[in-house]
């Protein structure tokens, strides 16, 4: 990365590790991949429960590989040929699990997470159950404020999981949020995270790559 970049990435994260600091959660970097994986090795381990919610960066980092081979009791909502009634059930056990892994959909400079659900699982287990979350998320996840967040997740996050979904929704004609009343909708809940009354219950991790939506 060129050198003055360099310099403006660190000033504006350490801004951001701060911020989250002062709504109780841990923020953190990454260079990439290899020193997630790392870092998760040594703190996956012992038999921990582990859950994860939807997530393509976690796809895309490899995450959920990973956690098949590591020494935990990984609750694979991802598993081939489960039915509908059991990844339910698998979405409620994660409520109990030691560590929650998922990622977000947006996050700001003053410290918070913006979240849009269909089900709910997700963001659920974020708010509450699990005694620990670890969220990954890409440079392109981060914006100055709240007006920003939510415009990202109408025009992009919502659109683009309509369509990887195959929902027959507005959205994935129009490629913006329609507000729609269709059956299908997946943006149900929108939910901001900020000030946690746990500290460090959550844990951000920042990798520094464009990932997910």
């Amino acid at each position: 990365m060129e050198e003055n970049l360099e310099k403006l990435l660190l000033i504006k994260g350490n801004q951001l590790i701060k911020a989250f600091e002062n709504h109780n959660m841990l923020c953190m970097f990454v260079e990439n991949e290899e020193e997630l994986k790392a870092y998760l090795k040594n703190t996956l381990t012992n038999g921990k429960k582990v859950a994860v919610g939807g997530s393509m960066t976690l796809q895309q980092l490899g995450v959920i590989d990973l956690l098949r081979d590591l020494d935990v009791n990984f609750i694979d909502r991802y598993e081939e040929g489960i039915s509908r009634e059991e990844m339910e059930n698998r979405f409620r056990e994660a409520f109990f699990a030691d560590v929650f892994m998922t990622s977000t959909n947006a996050l700001t400079m003053d410290g918070c997470l913006y979240n849009v659900d269909g089900t709910g699982n997700r963001v659920s287990a974020m708010i509450y159950g699990p005694k620990e979350v670890i969220v990954v998320a890409g440079m392109n996840k981060i914006f100055n404020n709240e007006e920003e967040a939510i415009a990202h997740i109408k025009n992009c996050s919502a659109p683009a999981n309509a369509m990887r979904l195959n929902k027959k929704t507005p959205c994935t004609k129009t490629g913006q949020c329609m507000q729609c009343h269709s059956p299908e909708r997946i943006c149900s809940s929108y939910v901001k995270l900020g000030y946690q009354g746990k500290m460090n219950r959550i844990k951000v991790i920042i990798v520094k790559e464009n990932l997910g939506y």
